[in-house]
Order: C-alpha cells, then structure tokens, then sequence
C-alpha cells in the first residue's frame, strides 16, 4: 500500500492531484498518526516561489532529489513544512502537503496541537507537521521505508476521505508573493479540513 518510486517520478502537478486522498503516515515513538491528504500545492521547475528557482543550496538539496524523499523546512523560523519530492532527479520539484483529514492517533494530535476541534487539526502545513509530530530530523527520509510514508487510497478499504470522490478544484497557492497567479494549488471539493477554501 505504500506508494511507489515510480508514483513521485511523474509530473509534478500529476502527482500533486493523485496524492489527494491518499494517507500520510508517521510512525514514531509515541505511536502512528495518520490523515488524508486534501490539499496540496505543486512548486515546480522555474517557479520563482519554489525553494529550488535559484538553484541547490544546503537548505533545499533534498528538493532536488531523488524523488519520494521528504523534503522537510521550517518558515518563519517557527512552523515546520513537509514536502513530497517530485519529477526526475535534478529537477528541484516538489508538492507541499497543506492539510490532511485526521484518521488514527486523533488524541495524539490532539494533545501535540492543544485543540479538541477536529477541524483545526491539521488544516495547514503548520499544524499537519506539529500535529503528525513531523520534524527537521526527517528531511531527506524516504517516504518508501522511512518514519513517514504516504500510502495509497485503498490502504483502508471502505474507507474516504470527506467530500465529493474524485472532484478537484484548482485554484491559485496561498501565502506566496511571487508567482501568486499560478494555479497549482489543489484540494478535494466539499472537505471540511482544507486550510481555506
């Protein structure tokens, strides 16, 4: 049930849409927390808001890959993000994992977020990392054998992610300056725990 090398070699908005509703899963020494993942944006080659746009450096060499390897970053030197590497080796390609539908280890979550409001989560890159308990430590780990992996839809059978099945919408990335006007932000229609609609 764990996804590929050949799932994240695609193109990068490809994988980006068929990530949703797929299951991001952290195993560590407190447990396993798992969510859907219902939102996600895609940052890609030639992107001047990808970390990537003006070459590898220490900070992003991961986003460069190979594919299938968190790439894992902290903004504003507080919140931690998680991105899934994407494309051919070299390419600097990754989709950021922007909210997740919780589905196991909710009272972990709970507890690491301080909120009992299902909602409030994992709705953003922040609060997904610090409610999975994902940390720096796990840049550059691979999602095929690793800590954290990300398992396909029919991991838990009879089982879906909220909202419309298979419906996605497009629209712009969030909290960016530049390239603000790229559509390469998706999140599965109807899902109550996307960061913002």
């Amino acid at each position: 049930m764990i996804l590929s090398p050949a799932f994240y070699e695609r193109d990068t908005i490809t994988v980006a849409k068929d990530l949703l509703g797929c299951l991001l899963v952290h195993r560590d020494g407190a447990g396993t927390t798992i969510g859907w993942i219902v939102e996600d944006e895609a940052y890609l080659r030639d992107d001047q808001a990808a970390h990537s746009f003006r070459g590898e450096t220490a900070r992003n060499r991961t986003m460069f890959g190979p594919a299938g390897r968190a790439y894992v970053y902290r903004i504003y030197g507080l919140h931690t993000c998680v991105n899934v590497v994407t494309g051919p080796e070299g390419a600097g390609e990754a989709v950021l994992i922007r909210a997740l539908e919780p589905v196991a280890g909710i009272d972990r979550m709970r507890e690491r977020r301080g909120t009992d409001d299902p909602l409030a989560l994992a709705s953003g890159p922040g609060k997904l990392t610090q409610a999975l308990g994902i940390t720096m430590d796990l840049d550059g780990t691979s999602l095929l054998d690793g800590p954290l992996q990300v398992w396909s839809p029919e991991s838990l059978p009879g089982r879906r992610p909220e909202g419309s099945p298979g419906e996605i919408v497009r629209t712009t990335r969030v909290g960016i300056t530049k390239a603000a006007d790229l559509p390469l932000r998706f999140y599965l229609n109807g899902n109550r725990y996307v960061s913002r609609r």
